[in-house]
């Protein structure tokens, strides 16, 4: 690791999966060196895959194959900008189709818990509008959204 600072992410025995998938879905990611435990350990035997170093969207991660004490929650993410509707919907399911589930406001959680917001640029620029009548109204209708369609932001935010 070559970076000061790297997010750390546990997992219960599946780092090197959730690296792969990460390094295949999203761009300027890729999975790095892949480093094998010495000895046995509370969640692992000697010569199991212990730590994974992996880049997503440019951030230096560690997942760390620490098993089934701690689980993610809601309180760490990743938010995604995207450019486009085609993006969006693109990260979405890639994300909710590989064993993921949807939740509100653009927010989705992958297979192995790490929660993801696939944020649309538009709907920033929508929900800061300086009109604060089409600031609101694009909020209300992204308050109602799993997935965002930017379409309908737009229209909300135009009134």
């Amino acid at each position: 690791m070559t970076s000061k600072n790297t997010i750390c992410l546990w997992y219960d025995g599946t780092a090197l999966e959730a690296a792969t998938f990460y390094a295949a879905t999203f761009p300027d990611s890729r999975v790095g060196a892949v480093h094998r435990a010495p000895g046995d350990y509370p969640a692992g035997r000697q010569g199991d895959v212990l730590t994974v170093e992996f880049t997503v969207l440019g951030i230096p991660c560690l997942g760390l194959n620490g098993g089934p004490a701690f689980r993610h929650s809601e309180a760490f993410s990743f938010q995604v900008a995207t450019d486009d509707q085609a993006e969006t919907d693109r990260l979405w399911h890639a994300i909710v189709g590989n064993g993921g589930e949807e939740s509100a406001c653009g927010w989705c959680r992958d297979k192995w818990g790490l929660s993801w917001q696939i944020m649309p640029r538009a709907l920033t620029a929508a929900i800061s509008d300086p009109d604060p009548a089409a600031a609101r109204r694009a909020f209300e209708a992204m308050m109602g959204m799993r997935r965002i369609d930017i379409a309908a932001i737009e229209a909300a935010r135009r009134g």
